[in-house]
């Protein structure tokens, strides 16, 4: 794994060097999961315990949530700049190519725009996906509705009431998050992610709606959707059994992460 001192010497001098990462677990299989916009790693929480000692977790807060960096606009909180923070966490704490890269809800996009910039570095990639409530065309969809600053807070109070986030980001960082990535539109990149990756998306998911969930599977090479049938939004914590169980089935079709003693 020496690829991964490249890339931690590519990304020591990444805006923002505070990064807020714990680990937990101490299974054979890494797992890097990524928050949602509104979420901390908190999110995790219910999935982490439900996965037990099978899987050890390496989980960040983004910037903007907890003691990790902070920006000061928008500027700070586009998906370059999380992708970034993402592959920096990766070459400080992946130390085996047996790891997966998993996100939730905006964690997807973040996903997505990680790839991207780690086959662009030419530094080892995960060996599956784990994609989760999201969407590839987030210019489709309607988290948010308002455009000022004011009025953009109340909507993110809102939400994060509705969802019953643990401990929820910081309400600007949100509102300035939601201003640089509500345009994007990552489509394209899709064709080019050749591994393995699970989808795992509810039937009624009220932010995420289903139909972004099909244009995952129809856009990556090797992909597999779950649907949970009546699951919303926030399926980490609502729909936990299940989708504990879909990972583990999923994980141990995959070769390249089983353990060199397995059969």
């Amino acid at each position: 794994m020496n690829n991964f001192n490249k890339l931690a010497q590519q990304q020591e001098n990444t805006q923002g060097d505070a990064m807020d990462v714990v680990c937990r677990g101490g299974g054979g299989i890494t797992i890097v999961a990524v928050h949602g916009i509104q979420g901390t790693r908190a999110s995790w929480q219910s999935l982490t315990e439900a996965l037990g000692e099978q899987v050890r977790w390496v989980l960040p807060n983004l910037r903007g949530r907890a003691q990790a960096f902070r920006g000061h606009g928008s500027d700070d909180y586009s998906l370059e700049a999380f992708a970034a923070e993402i592959a920096k966490v990766i070459a400080c704490y992946v130390t085996t190519p047996r790891y997966v890269l998993a996100g939730w809800s905006m964690g997807v996009s973040v996903t997505l725009a990680t790839m991207d910039l780690l086959r662009k570095q030419g530094v080892p990639l995960p060996q599956a996906l784990i994609l989760m409530s999201g969407s590839p065309v987030l210019q489709q969809t309607s988290w948010f509705h308002a455009t000022e600053h004011g009025a953009l807070l109340e909507e993110i109070t809102a939400r994060e009431q509705r969802l019953g986030l643990r401990d929820a980001a910081d309400r600007d960082a949100v509102a300035w998050t939601w201003q640089s990535i509500s345009r994007s539109d990552q489509r394209s990149l899709l064709p080019e992610m050749d591994l393995p990756v699970l989808i795992v998306h509810g039937s009624d998911d009220e932010d995420s709606p289903y139909a972004h969930a099909q244009l995952l599977e129809q856009g990556l090479p090797h992909a597999r959707l779950c649907t949970i049938e009546h699951a919303m939004h926030s399926i980490l914590t609502q729909n936990t059994a299940r989708v504990a169980e879909e990972m583990r089935v999923f994980l141990s079709d995959i070769p390249t992460l089983r353990s060199p003693y397995e059969k």
